[in-house]
């Protein structure tokens, strides 16, 4: 994945996916690194890599997520995520490895033509530093 020197242009774009992709919390451990998909970049998926910290409760869901670090740091270094949100970036497991190519799929025929950055609009970082996909936003927690 590209880094992005420049910030990218925000397109909001449905997301389909990833609201109804089903990965449990053990899926992932500490140490894992990981993908947070943002949107496109040159023809290919663009996202911000982080690391697989420790468990927390992912508040927005109600279920158990992950806190993951940001090695670039930055105001948001640390941020508590759903496990749906995330994607092996060193390991090749069959689950990741199947969302990441139908995102690919999904997304590549909407931005063929372009070649900048673009910021999808799917993620948003609530003031407890958990990062929410647009859809859980707007869900009803309990």
């Amino acid at each position: 994945m590209l880094p992005h020197p420049h910030p990218p242009m925000l397109i909001p774009t449905p997301d389909p996916l990833t609201p109804a992709r089903h990965i449990t919390h053990q899926h992932f451990q500490p140490g894992d690194r990981v993908l947070v998909l943002r949107g496109m970049a040159q023809g290919d998926l663009w996202g911000d890599a982080m690391g697989i910290v420790a468990p927390s409760w992912h508040l927005p869901t109600q279920e158990d997520g992950w806190r993951v670090r940001n090695p670039n740091g930055g105001p948001q270094t640390y941020l508590t995520a759903h496990p749906r949100y995330l994607i092996h970036l060193r390991r090749r497991c069959p689950d990741c490895l199947i969302h990441l190519r139908a995102m690919k799929e999904y997304l590549l025929p909407r931005f063929a033509d372009r070649t900048d950055l673009i910021d999808c609009g799917w993620y948003t970082t609530t003031v407890l530093n958990q990062l929410v996909h647009t859809d859980d936003a707007q869900a009803p927690t309990a």
